[in-house]
């Protein structure tokens, strides 16, 4: 199919439910799904007519929706690919349940969209309106409800991302159904919207409106059952890597220590910086620390770096990581190809810009595409000088961490006050050999990621970033440390203490006071540096406190708690520090002598945010005068 066909399919929608359906189903052939079975119906109408009117696909119309779904089954089981069975909303997506329990349980790749009523008409007696959500429970694979339709370009990128995911998940093994539902405002049909005028040409993103170039998915998936890559696939990531000198690493908070040395090797053949999240367990240990990157949160707030310093490929492991700088520099950069590597076969990828999804084992992807390129660099003496690479890039990038991370020092020895940030940089010296380090949420870990860079001791940093809220961190350092004890305990008598150290907000602290219980039931060992604000105080930095009016009251939420009498009930220590000094003496304590102890560092939120800005200041400063020598 000619892409010119394809452009003039997509730009005839004047309805911007029309242009977000077009471009699902757009995205649906393009990973390789080409029959679609309908059944007739009022509500689906916008996926009806867009399968209809697209090229390169054949629809199947059949009236009943029991014998419409076995006929896609059959039809999937011979392609041995994904066939989607489109129906209306109500009782007619219940008449698809038998041949989605047959899918399941015979490994059949099945699409199951179903049309529904929007939000405002469910459980009111709107007509032809059930509850279709997971209303196949575990018998398909995934569910997901779909957002309601909109043609701004955020949205055309995650419906886009949506149907090249599902494609790939009904045929990852073991393939079975997969079920999205879709919500449909009125008017149904392709008219243009009075109310809903589409957005000029120019604030349209082409990729998000019409796809990647040359009809390829808008994110690919490459699923590595037994953990490695095919060749075929490595070999294509390595083509794609062996000429591109300006790339980067992004590695995201992950726990297996396997992937460091592989992760490293990968980085210095290629000559790209890692930028490494603190959870990543690469900014401390004995390993080589020559490429790693960690004071990017704060360079990459400066207009004047992150405009003037453009990535040609980005490679991403884990989960994403904390820094908003950093997901907003790789979104001004939307078109910069992304390879984001998932050991889990999920799906972290949340900016919706990915070029290429591998569900494959991390360790065994960097080594197979470093062989690679090696192997290239050999063979080759065009590729050999490709593999080279220009240093000039890498050295940019180390040399704005390394001016940074010293402009940072030296302002942070000036500041008279107590600062949050520096409870980080303190315990980067503090810590010792062995230690695990939890971060709570909220501003703890924020500020761990700007102000802990780490060095060559052995530094286990954790935290719970799966749903990042802020209820049982104490209960889950507490955990941690049980685990670390009878784990190494013997070790641990002969070669000293090997602390667990929680940072955690005042807020996080009073959510959890019932889990200190724990610390006094089993003689369990915390150092916990309590950084009491009273209140929300990473709300200081947001959006809200432009409105000062209700602030207080619904966002900065103080308590006014004195936390000593809670903190001796439960048998621990407790210790307000006046100064730095106090700080390091009331940690030295807590290490050595062991049991539960509470060291308070007490801020001020407004005067925290003025230091945090005045901080950004003085490194875009020294980023200015580095540029000027």
């Amino acid at each position: 199919m000619a892409q010119a066909n394809m452009d003039a399919y997509e730009l005839h929608a004047e309805n911007p439910t029309y242009v977000y359906i077009n471009a699902f189903i757009d995205e649906l052939q393009r990973s390789n799904v080409h029959n679609i079975v309908i059944c007739p119906g009022s509500r689906s109408t916008p996926l009806a007519l867009a399968i209809a009117a697209h090229p390169g696909l054949k629809a199947w119309m059949h009236v009943d929706e029991r014998s419409a779904a076995f006929f896609a089954l059959g039809m999937a089981r011979r392609l041995e690919r994904p066939v989607a069975v489109v129906c209306t909303s109500g009782s007619a997506a219940a008449n698809f349940f038998p041949a989605i329990v047959e899918a399941r349980l015979t490994h059949v790749p099945l699409l199951i969209l179903t049309a529904d009523r929007p939000h405002e008409l469910r459980e009111n007696g709107a007509p032809q309106a059930i509850d279709q959500l997971r209303l196949y429970g575990t018998h398909v694979k995934w569910f997901a409800e779909v957002a309601l339709p909109e043609a701004s370009n955020a949205a055309l990128r995650y419906i886009r991302t949506l149907a090249d995911r599902v494609a790939a998940l009904a045929s990852a093994v073991p393939a079975g159904p997969v079920h999205l539902n879709f919500p449909f405002r009125e008017p149904l049909t392709p008219g243009p919207l009075a109310d809903q005028p589409l957005p000029a040409e120019e604030q349209r993103d082409p990729i998000a409106w019409h796809g990647r170039p040359h009809h390829q998915p808008y994110i690919a998936v490459e699923d590595a059952p037994l953990g490695r890559l095919t060749s075929a696939a490595c070999a294509q990531i390595i083509e794609q890597l062996k000429d591109v000198t300006h790339g980067l690493i992004i590695a995201g908070p992950y726990h297996d220590a396997a992937l460091t040395a592989p992760l490293l090797q990968l980085a210095q053949t290629l000559g790209y910086p890692i930028l490494a999240d603190p959870l990543s367990q690469l900014r401390s240990g004995p390993h080589d620390h020559s490429l790693i990157v960690t004071g990017y949160d704060a360079f990459l707030r400066m207009d004047s770096f992150i405009g003037q310093h453009e990535p040609q490929v980005v490679l991403r492991f884990g989960a994403m990581p904390t820094a908003k700088p950093l997901l907003l520099y790789v979104k001004r950069y939307a078109d910069c190809p992304q390879i984001v590597v998932d050991a889990d076969g999920g799906w972290n990828e949340p900016t919706q810009l990915a070029t290429q999804m591998v569900h494959a084992d991390p360790a065994l992807f960097c080594q197979d595409v470093e062989q690679g390129l090696r192997q290239l660099g050999q063979g080759h003496a065009v590729a050999r000088d490709a593999v080279a690479r220009d240093q000039a890039w890498l050295q940019l990038w180390l040399r704005t961490d390394r001016v940074t991370r010293e402009a940072l020092l030296t302002a942070l020895r000036d500041f008279p006050d107590l600062f949050e940030g520096r409870v980080f940089t303190e315990l980067s010296t503090l810590l010792p050999e062995g230690a695990t380090l939890f971060a709570g949420n909220s501003m703890p870990v924020r500020d761990m990621d700007t102000f802990f860079w780490g060095d060559e001791r052995a530094v286990r940093i954790v935290g719970n970033r799966g749903a990042n809220g802020i209820d049982g961190i104490v209960s889950s350092a507490l955990g941690t440390s049980a685990g670390s004890r009878s784990q190494d305990g013997e070790q641990e008598q002969e070669q000293g203490k090997t602390p667990t150290v929680l940072v955690i907000g005042d807020l996080s602290f009073f959510h959890d006071l019932n889990g200190l219980l724990a610390a006094r039931l089993h003689q369990l060992d915390l150092v916990i540096v309590l950084i009491n604000n009273d209140g929300g105080g990473i709300f200081s930095f947001l959006p809200q406190a432009a409105y000062p009016e209700h602030f207080e009251q619904v966002f900065g939420t103080p308590t006014g708690l004195d936390f000593q009498p809670v903190v001796q009930m439960y048998g621990g220590a407790y210790r307000q520090v006046a100064d730095w000094n106090d700080f390091r003496q009331a940690f030295q304590q807590g290490v050595q002598s062991g049991g539960l102890h509470v060291i308070e560092v007490r801020t001020e939120r407004v005067s925290n945010v003025a230091m945090h800005r005045q901080l950004w200041q003085v490194v875009e400063r020294a980023l200015r005068d580095q540029e000027e020598q």
